[in-house]
């Protein structure tokens, strides 16, 4: 779906794109060339991608409503743009509705924005109560109410152990049913309540707010956000023209982890075990890495963004002749 911005918004939110000048500059597309900015956000690394791109076209796509909002005010309605609400992983129906199916360059620039945290409506920040949502598409799935209030013991474990990397994972869990027991959870202040109420950091100074591995683990299960990548990921190589790059940011370790393995997968001729004398498997690979080691935010990028801090960008480059992913 098109999306025009809406009049009732405007664009003097203030909003500052991490590694800017090294996502671009990186990714270096041809000035008539074709670049895909699969988190097209508020429009911060689109603005400085055009600027490449006096001959050339820009494709924003992001599931989130009020984003493309703010980017089509960014933007300006610049006959090089076209915007779309989708998820990245549904990027080959979007590829559907224009008059090209191969690009030169992708953006993905993963996780919740500054946007949808400073929010308190859309509940992905326990620093400000709000209605336990958490949807990055707000018309569509289950809230974090329903995963909060709904799932098992066991279930909360598990999301919170695999998605939030929380050692205390059962002990948080438990404390989750036991207050729902006498109340449903429906704020993000209520969430956070329960997380500090039940761990012990985040009293000194430096240290994560004690909720933050909760609200992180329960946004990945609400936005199915590691499987929605990994399909981006495949469609996105999928779509590159050979020679084209493929440019990911992310902001935390299971994202950046899951970007590593496949980029050094599809980096990789064969896959077979090292035991094995002939390669068996048939693997060709598709990319080739253009950054060995994640990049990652200068001091003085830190000094005027403390979000970057997190922030790691990898790029490939999707080699000739090569095999579909």
């Amino acid at each position: 779906m098109r999306m025009t911005p809406s009049p009732a918004l405007t664009a003097d939110r203030l909003h500052t794109p991490v590694l800017l000048k090294e996502a671009v500059d990186l990714l270096s597309p041809p000035p008539d060339g074709v670049v895909l900015d699969l988190t097209v956000g508020m429009g911060g690394h689109a603005q400085e991608l055009l600027k490449r791109l006096p001959n050339g076209r820009l494709v924003g796509v992001d599931q989130d409503a009020d984003a493309l909002q703010h980017a089509g005010l960014a933007l300006k309605k610049d006959p090089r743009v076209s915007l779309f609400k989708a998820n990245f992983a549904d990027l080959l129906w979007v590829l559907e509705d224009l008059p090209f199916k191969e690009v030169d360059s992708v953006l993905m620039d993963i996780g919740v924005s500054s946007l949808q945290l400073d929010s308190a409506h859309r509940g992905f920040s326990f620093t400000q109560s709000g209605p336990l949502d958490m949807r990055m598409d707000t018309a569509s799935g289950h809230t974090a109410a329903w995963v909060v209030n709904t799932y098992s013991e066991e279930e909360l474990t598990k999301i919170l152990f695999e998605y939030g990397e929380e050692r205390k994972a059962r002990v948080l869990a438990k404390a989750i049913v036991k207050a729902r027991s006498v109340k449903q959870i429906d704020t993000t202040g209520e969430l956070s309540a329960i997380a500090q109420s039940v761990l012990k950091q985040g009293k000194k100074s430096g240290e994560k707010h004690p909720a933050t591995r909760l609200f992180q683990a329960v946004r990945i299960e609400v936005n199915r956000e590691l499987k929605v990548l990994e399909k981006g990921l495949k469609n996105a190589v999928k779509v590159l023209k050979p020679g084209g790059r493929i440019a990911v940011i992310t902001f935390h370790s299971l994202e950046d982890r899951l970007v590593k393995q496949y980029f050094k997968k599809e980096s990789t001729d064969c896959l077979c075990p090292p035991d094995i004398p002939q390669c068996v498997c048939g693997h060709k690979a598709s990319l080739k890495l253009v950054t060995r080691k994640a990049v990652i935010a200068g001091e003085e990028e830190l000094e005027q963004n403390s979000r970057a801090r997190s922030a790691k960008l990898r790029v490939a480059e999707k080699l000739p002749k090569a095999v579909a992913v």
